[in-house]
């Protein structure tokens, strides 16, 4: 296959750890660490409604912690749902857009992560900078 013709479909990751809106940041931060990913999709049933990243873990945590001690800041982390934190307005795309548009809203937006969704909103898969990575090394191959 050429790269002209490789889309989003050919590279993306389609087995997705995901969470749903009431789930804790908590619950987050462990899926993130046991998974070593850093970007996690939050569904609604099937729809993709948001997302969350590394990234808004840590600013969560600076920003409820700022002035809580250690045992307090456990016990509000085991609490605050992921929709509290997610970003609600993330830009997709579909599995049949080309790796090169991808990889150029990726740049351009210095995003991690693009969530594959079909035309009913429903998620299949993520392509992240890693999938990127990894068509470099097998093209350089």
């Amino acid at each position: 296959m050429s790269k002209i013709e490789m889309t989003v479909a050919d590279i993306m990751s389609a087995d997705v750890i995901t969470l749903i809106e009431d789930e804790t940041l908590a619950h987050a931060k462990r899926c993130m660490d046991r998974g070593r990913i850093r970007h996690l999709p939050v569904l609604r049933g099937k729809k993709l409604v948001g997302l969350v990243t590394h990234r808004d873990l840590l600013a969560a945590s600076f920003s409820i912690f700022a002035e809580v001690e250690p045992a307090e800041q456990r016990r509000v982390f085991v609490t605050v749902p992921v929709a509290e934190a997610m970003h609600r307005d993330v830009i997709t795309v579909s599995p049949d857009e080309p790796v090169a548009e991808a990889a150029h809203t990726l740049l351009d937006n210095k995003w991690g992560c693009l969530p594959v969704v079909n035309d009913e909103g429903d998620l299949l898969g993520i392509v992240t900078e890693a999938d990127f990575l990894r068509l470099t090394v097998r093209l350089l191959a």
